[in-house]
């Protein structure tokens, strides 16, 4: 039962004590008493044990009171600490990792809060399906890594049962097999970063020479110094992935073998159109920052189900609103004062429906944000949202098959990529890392696709076949005696964004031109020093929800904020660089010489 406690202080004039009430707000069956609604004025009748409300009844508070007489004034509550309930409005857009990200820090710190999403069951790619069977499948496995405090923290604070798994070995697959494993890093003693990632890894490289690995030194120096500020991080968003690591001198096998697999499965397309910058941010995140940044667990069944479905309740105990089924088309805006005050949404009749709204957050991707600004003048109006339309995506294809047999995989979670040109893949054994398949007779894995436009096009029985006898097959021999006992095949046009070259120019950051309207998702701008501080991932996605909330509390003149768990500082040989690099940098532009490293 939903119930949000509302202090309201009173005076009595016969006694010079300030009393305190506690006004709760509850869901109760209609034969009791009316719906509840938002307490903006009162009046109290005590012998008939109710309240009177600008919007209906409440349920029985002050029997105590002999009479409404007795009270010089009623103060209506304002908050000033997280908590506490505020009468401002504030309308999330978009139901993923940002939006409820967004949603839960708003509620947290008191505001009215509403959350519109197009789908019936808000999300985003988390959001679960069940097959005609009954058998559950997802939007593609994501995996939860070792920098994702706040996603972990989150988890506590829901009370839930901890959904993931222990940190797992990874494989990559290429046509010929497996060409390197990883480890859990850290299980092992811990060096100074990079030297745990390269010495670790080592004796798990099958095919891959020393020679080969020892041709990604060079690129040190542009990881170092990629987001030292705004000039050089456009200088490398200006050129594709795929130049910096020629100019580098990487070797043709390790960036076909190591870097584009990883590249394929952490920003979904190949080295030729993607960003240098966002392949930097990247490596920088996942492999150079610390040695422990790799390692990788899993979510122990449905992110939906384990994770989603218990936030939407916190949110609404907390008098949150998540209504899915709600595509919004337009804004309503306010030219006098430069605010949006409402937001449009069509909902899933067709009847077009208004939200009124003293702040906005903007929590979608890439695709629904060119059709919301698309379908609105008065965001196509303002360059930050209209930018948005320069921006491309990637569309992914999530499989998950059920086999006659167990096929116990040498890794619960791989890589796999040469298969096919510019797409890359992972392979999952949900036998080994959900709860729910552990005990199955045959195996349940999944096969996700990413950059998967030539797969999208086919029909479901022609890409199962392609999945069992291109894939499974050349991965693992075993798989050619085993028989499909049921599949699924899911398709996502346009579901992440590509972070191409020249992109970083046209992405947005928090603030927006108008004063009470911001954005959240893993593709804004963060500015110099932070680009590859939290990846391009769910925990990104769910801070800069935060964030989003803390600038709505800004701009509604309420101090409280909420607190985001910081990344790990660069260790201290690393930060020594930066800041040498920097120092140069800053000398040779006071001189107004160009960067010698640009």
């Amino acid at each position: 039962m939903a119930m949000v406690a509302l202090p309201i202080s009173a005076r009595c004039r016969n006694n010079a004590s300030l009393l305190q009430l506690q006004l709760h707000t509850t869901t109760v069956p209609r034969a009791q008493f009316c719906p509840p609604y938002l307490i903006r004025s009162f009046k109290f009748f005590p012998k008939e044990g109710w309240m009177l409300s600008s919007g209906g009844c409440q349920s029985a508070i002050c029997r105590h009171l002999e009479s409404p007489s007795c009270f010089d004034r009623i103060t209506r509550f304002r908050a000033s600490s997280v908590g506490e309930k505020l009468e401002k409005k504030v309308v999330v857009v978009g139901g993923g990792w940002a939006g409820f990200g967004a949603a839960h820090a708003l509620a947290k710190l008191g505001f009215s809060t509403t959350l519109l999403d197009a789908s019936p069951n808000p999300g985003g790619l988390s959001t679960g399906f069940r097959t005609t069977l009954g058998r559950p499948v997802e939007a593609g496995i994501k995996g939860f890594w070792w920098q994702y405090h706040n996603i972990y923290h989150l988890v506590q604070e829901l009370g839930i049962e901890w959904p993931f798994t222990e940190w797992t070995m990874s494989s990559f697959y290429s046509p010929k097999g497996i060409q390197v494993e990883s480890p859990v890093f850290s299980a092992l003693p811990r060096l100074p970063t990079p030297l745990g990632s390269f010495l670790y890894t080592s004796p798990y490289f099958r095919n891959l020479s020393l020679l080969d690995r020892l041709t990604a030194l060079p690129l040190i120096q542009a990881l170092l110094e990629f987001d030292l500020d705004d000039k050089a991080y456009s200088a490398y968003d200006a050129m594709t992935a795929r130049e910096l690591f020629r100019r580098a001198g990487v070797s043709a096998k390790l960036y076909q073998d190591f870097l584009e697999p990883i590249l394929l499965v952490t920003l979904f397309a190949p080295g030729e159109q993607l960003s240098a910058a966002a392949a930097l941010g990247a490596l920088y995140y996942y492999v150079l920052a610390h040695q422990a940044d790799f390692d990788v667990r899993w979510c122990k069944g449905s992110v939906a189900e384990l994770i989603f479905q218990p936030w939407i309740q916190h949110i609404e105990n907390q008098g949150g609103r998540i209504l899915g089924g709600k595509r919004v088309s337009d804004v309503i805006l306010d030219d006098s004062v430069n605010k949006i005050t409402g937001i449009v949404a069509v909902n899933s009749t067709g009847e077009t429906e208004v939200y009124e709204a003293d702040a906005v957050v903007f929590a979608v991707g890439v695709q629904a944000m060119q059709r919301i600004v698309a379908s609105s003048s008065a965001l196509v109006e303002r360059p930050e949202f209209s930018a948005v339309s320069n921006l491309g995506t990637i569309d992914i294809l999530a499989t998950r098959l059920w086999l006659d047999q167990r096929i116990i995989l040498r890794n619960p979670s791989n890589v796999i990529a040469g298969f096919e040109p510019s797409t890359g893949a992972t392979l999952f054994d949900l036998n080994a890392l959900q709860t729910e398949f552990a005990d199955d007779v045959g195996s349940v894995l999944e096969v996700d696709f990413f950059h998967a436009n030539q797969l999208i096009p086919l029909e479901d029985d022609a890409v199962i076949d392609k999945v069992m006898k291109k894939y499974l097959t050349k991965c693992d021999s075993r798989f050619k005696t085993a028989k499909i006992v049921d599949a699924s095949v899911l398709r996502f046009k346009s579901a992440v964004t590509l972070f191409a070259p020249g992109s970083h120019q046209h992405m947005p950051t928090t603030k927006t031109s108008f004063a009470n309207a911001f954005m959240a998702g893993d593709w804004l701008q963060q500015g110099p020093g932070s680009h590859g501080a939290r990846g391009l991932s769910q925990e990104k996605a769910f801070v800069t929800g935060i964030l989003a909330a803390n600038e709505v509390a800004r701009s509604q003149a309420v101090t409280a904020q909420v607190k985001v768990i910081e990344v790990e500082e660069d260790e201290a040989h690393i930060a020594l660089l930066k800041s040498g690099l920097r120092h140069i940098r800053q000398g040779a532009q006071a001189l107004g010489a160009e960067s010698p490293f640009i």
